[in-house]
C-alpha cells in the first residue's frame, strides 16, 4: 500500500457531476488542491465523443467508455436480466449520452424540497442553476434560459426530414395539443415540438469533461483515471481519504489479485460515481444496512439502511420502423457505413454541419392526457394520474419522441434506413435496489431493476405503444414495421406488422386490438422494456428516518467529512432526460462547498 499526497478535496469519480464540482471550485480558488479519481479514460479531444452523431457507438459491447450493469432475472420482465449503462470515462454521462435537451418540470424540484424536507433544493433555487450551465444559442430573450454557461444548446447540425414529417403528422392527426417553440422549457408540457440539444451551433457535443475541466490548464486539479475508489478511510467516523486501485478494464496488466492498493488523504471527500458506484463505495466504506455489510465481511460505520435502495429509472420502449432510402436518418454513421461516413465527417469538420452534428431525435412531445385517454389506459393508471400528476399541471406522464434511426442494438440487422418511436414513464411508480455482493471493488454490485413492478407503469406502456404506431404508421417516408421490434401478434391479427408497407393517410381509422392483441402487447412490453441510462435515487436526499443517505447539504449520516454528489442522491423522479439534473446537482454543490470553505465567486 503506497501513501499519497494531501488534498483539500478528493472527488471519487469523474463524472458529469464531478466535473461540474471541481471545474467551478478550480475557478473560483485557483489555491485549492482538487483530486479527481476516475475508473474510466480521457476523453479531451476525441472525435467519438466530440461528434455527435457517433452517439450510439458508446453503447456496443466492446466500449471502454460505458459500463454495462447485468441486473438479476426479473419475473414481471419475462425473466429477462435487464442491462444498464453508465459512463465510464471524464465526464460519465455527459461524455457518451444522446444528447437531447430536455429538462425538468418545475414541481420535481419542488417535491425534493418540501416532501423530503431539503431546503434550498426547490425549483427558485434549482432553477437559476440550470440556467448558470447553458448558453442558449436558439433565440435571445427567454427567461427560463441561460446564455452565458459553458455549455451550448441548439438545434444541432440538420433537422431530418424524418423529424419534420413526424411534426406534420402530429399536426393534422392530433391537432388539440397544439405546438411549442421550446420543448425544453420549463413546465411546457402537452404540446409537440422540435427537440433542442447539447449540441453546439459549431456541431459539437456539449459533455462536461470539455466545458467544465479541460477548458483550461488546471494546476490545481490532478486527474488519476483508469482507477477504481475502493472505500473511504475513516479516523473516529471522519473522512481522511480514499483507497484506490487500478481498474483492469484500463489496466489490462493487472488482477484483481495483483492491484496495488494507493492511498490519498483529503479533508474532504465527495463520493460522485453514480446511482451504482456510490452506494457500492458507502457499503465497502461501512455504511448501509447491516445485513448487507455482515454478508460481505464488512465491519459496519454507521447503520444507513437507504443506501442502494430507491433505484428508479426511466422505463422506455423503441419502437423500429422500416424507413425509405430518401428519408434522412443517421443510420449509415452508426454503421461506419462508407462512403457515406466519411460524407457526413467531412462535412462536420468543413462547416460544423450535416448529419454528423446531429443525434437524430428531432420531435416529440411531453404527454398530459384527458379522460378519454385515461379511460383506454386503465384504471391503476388513472388511479396514479388522479393522486399524483391532476394537480401538477407541468408534469408530463410520459415522453414520446422520434428518432431518425435504429434506435437499439443494430448487431444482426439488415443494413437499411430505420426510423423510431421512443416513449418512456416520467415517473415510474416501481424500485429496485443495488447492493454489493462483495468487499472486492472490481466485482459488479447485485442489481435489480424493479421496472414494471407496479400495474400502472406497464398500463401506460401498453398504451402508448397503440398511439406511438398511429404516429409512425402516417409518417410519408414510413415502410413498414420491423417486425422483430413488435408484439408477435397471430398472422391473422389486423394488426399484423408488415415489414414492407406504404403509410396510410392521416383520415384512417387507428388500428383496433383485439383481446388476443393486447395480450402480444403485454408480453412485448414485458420482453422489450429497456434503459435510458437515467438511473438514479440509490443514495436519497431525505430524513434518515425515511431512508435518507444523505441531508440537504449532501452528508452522509452518521459521520463527517463525507458528500455524496450526482444522480443518486434525488429522492424522486424528474420529468426530463437526467444531465440537466446531474449538471444542477454538480452547481449546487460546488455552491455548498464553497461556503463551507469560505470561498467566494462560485
Amino acid at each position: 500500500m503506497s501513501a499519497g499526497a494531501e488534498y483539500d478535496i478528493i472527488i471519487a469519480g469523474g463524472g458529469t457531476t464531478a466535473c461540474v464540482i471541481a471545474g467551478r471550485l478550480s475557478d473560483a480558488d485557483p489555491n485549492l488542491k482538487i483530486l479527481i479519481v476516475e475508473a474510466g479514460p480521457h476523453i479531451q479531444d476525441d472525435l467519438a465523443h466530440i461528434q455527435p452523431g457517433r452517439c450510439l457507438t458508446h453503447l456496443v459491447p466492446s466500449s471502454i467508455t460505458a459500463t454495462f450493469m447485468v441486473a438479476n432475472p426479473e419475473e414481471e420482465l419475462a425473466g429477462r436480466q435487464m442491462i444498464v449503462p453508465h459512463g465510464h470515462c471524464v465526464g460519465g454521462g455527459s461524455a457518451i449520452n444522446s444528447m437531447v435537451y430536455t429538462r425538468a418540470s418545475p414541481s420535481d424540484y419542488d417535491e425534493w424540497e418540501k416532501e423530503f424536507k431539503n431546503p434550498g433544493w426547490g425549483a427558485k433555487d434549482i432553477i437559476p442553476l440550470l440556467k448558470k450551465t447553458e448558453t442558449y444559442q436558439i433565440a435571445p430573450g427567454k427567461e427560463s434560459h441561460g446564455y452565458s454557461g459553458p455549455l451550448k444548446v441548439s438545434y444541432g447540425g440538420a433537422f431530418t426530414s424524418v423529424g419534420r414529417e413526424y411534426l406534420e403528422v402530429a399536426k393534422k392527426y392530433d391537432p388539440s395539443r397544439g405546438f411549442t417553440e421550446d420543448l425544453g422549457g420549463l413546465g411546457e408540457v402537452n404540446s409537440f415540438g422540435r427537440w433542442q440539444k447539447w449540441i453546439s451551433e459549431d456541431g459539437k457535443r456539449s459533455d462536461a469533461a470539455h466545458h467544465y475541466l479541460y477548458n483550461k490548464k488546471r494546476e490545481n486539479v490532478t486527474i488519476i483515471t483508469g482507477h477504481i475508489v475502493k472505500h473511504v478511510n475513516f479516523e473516529n467516523k471522519q473522512a481522511v481519504g480514499v483507497e484506490y486501485i487500478p481498474n483492469p478494464r484500463i489496466k489490462t496488466n493487472t488482477s484483481s489479485s495483483t492491484l496495488g492498493v494507493k492511498v490519498a488523504r483529503g479533508k474532504q471527500v465527495v463520493i460522485s460515481s453514480n446511482s451504482f458506484g456510490s452506494p457500492a463505495i458507502l457499503e465497502r466504506s461501512g455504511i448501509g444496512a447491516k445485513k448487507v455489510l455482515e454478508k460481505n465481511g464488512i465491519e459496519q460505520i454507521v447503520d444507513l439502511p437507504g443506501v442502494g435502495e430507491n433505484y428508479q429509472d426511466h422505463q422506455a420502449l423503441f419502437i423500429v420502423y422500416h424507413a425509405s432510402e430518401e428519408a434522412e436518418t443517421i443510420d449509415y454513421i452508426v454503421r461506419n457505413k462508407q462512403p457515406e461516413f466519411t460524407t457526413y465527417d467531412e462535412e462536420w469538420k468543413k462547416t460544423g454541419k450535416g448529419l454528423m452534428a446531429s443525434n437524430g431525435a428531432d420531435a416529440g412531445i411531453k404527454l398530459r392526457f384527458t379522460p378519454k385517454e385515461l379511460r383506454a389506459i386503465g384504471p391503476n393508471f388513472t388511479k396514479k394520474w388522479e393522486a399524483y400528476y391532476a394537480s401538477r399541471k407541468d408534469s408530463p406522464a410520459i415522453f414520446m419522441a422520434l428518432a431518425s434511426m435504429f434506435a437499439g442494438n443494430v448487431e444482426n440487422t439488415p443494413l437499411r434506413k430505420y426510423f423510431s418511436t421512443c416513449y418512456f414513464l416520467s415517473h415510474p411508480s416501481s424500485r429496485g435496489f443495488v447492493h454489493i455482493c462483495s468487499a472486492d471493488a472490481t466485482d459488479a454490485p447485485e442489481f435489480e431493476t424493479g421496472y414494471l413492478k407496479q400495474k400502472d407503469d406497464l398500463e401506460l406502456l401498453k398504451y402508448m405503444y397503440k398511439r406511438s404506431r398511429e404516429f409512425a404508421r402516417r409518417m410519408p417516408c414510413y415502410r413498414g414495421e420491423y417486425p422483430p421490434g413488435h408484439p408477435e401478434f397471430s398472422k391473422s391479427s389486423l394488426v399484423f406488422p408488415k415489414a414492407d408497407n406504404q403509410p396510410v393517410p392521416i383520415d384512417a381509422p387507428d388500428l383496433v386490438y383485439s383481446e388476443e392483441d393486447e395480450q402480444a402487447v403485454d408480453t412485448f412490453t414485458r420482453k422489450a422494456v429497456a434503459t435510458l441510462g437515467h438511473s438514479l435515487g440509490t443514495c436519497a436526499m431525505k430524513p434518515r428516518e425515511t431512508g435518507g443517505v444523505v441531508d440537504s447539504k449532501l452528508n452522509v449520516y452518521g459521520v463527517q467529512g463525507l458528500k455524496v454528489a450526482d444522480l443518486s442522491i434525488p429522492p424522486s423522479n424528474v420529468a426530463a432526460n437526467t444531465y440537466s439534473t446531474a449538471l444542477a446537482i454538480g452547481e449546487k454543490a460546488a455552491l455548498i462547498i464553497a461556503q463551507e470553505l469560505g470561498i467566494s465567486g462560485v
